[in-house]
């Protein structure tokens, strides 16, 4: 039924979904061989920390209970491209986008892009370049709340906005 969720289905985060028209799944043996065979040529992550090398923490915190560490290092240690989604500041308002990783890293210099709500960051040889900027955020904003090197972008763009249902 349409909008239905089946109890049977789970993502990996363990959130009940619903299929559409078109939907395929697998088990985890099966998606664990393909990332490991080189077969995943983008991967989208989390993360509660990337510095401005690409480095990306997103698995554990110490002191913290941990079920496990989850597939993010086979992830990127086998994808071709790797971008992370994320808050732009933790619960503290402090920045994620970071001159040097706190939290144990998952993978060193894998990470291309991050976007966060405040816009679209290019990691490269000069740290975290601006290419988006969010609607309604200024420059200044960002800087504010950017501790890694931060460029921007001589060709920066606002970010276009979907809604999604």
């Amino acid at each position: 039924m349409k909008g239905r969720k089946n109890t049977d289905l789970i993502n990996a985060g363990k959130q009940t979904i619903t299929t559409v028209a078109g939907s395929a799944f697998f088990d985890s043996a099966l998606s664990f061989g393909m990332i490991r065979a080189g077969k995943v040529d983008l991967t989208v992550l989390g993360a509660m920390e990337v510095n401005d090398r690409g480095d990306i923490a997103n698995w554990k915190i110490p002191g913290k209970m941990v079920k496990g560490m989850g597939g993010a290092m086979d992830l990127v240690a086998s994808a071709k491209n790797i971008i992370v989604a994320m808050q732009h500041v933790n619960k503290a308002g402090e920045s994620k986008l970071l001159k040097e990783c706190s939290l144990p890293i998952t993978g060193i210099g894998c990470v291309k892009k991050v976007v966060t709500e405040l816009g679209v960051f290019n990691i490269n040889e000069n740290g975290f370049e601006l290419i988006e900027i969010a609607p309604n955020v200024t420059v200044e904003d960002i800087k504010a709340k950017t501790e890694g090197r931060l460029i921007i972008s001589d060709k920066l763009i606002t970010m276009v906005l979907l809604s999604v249902y």
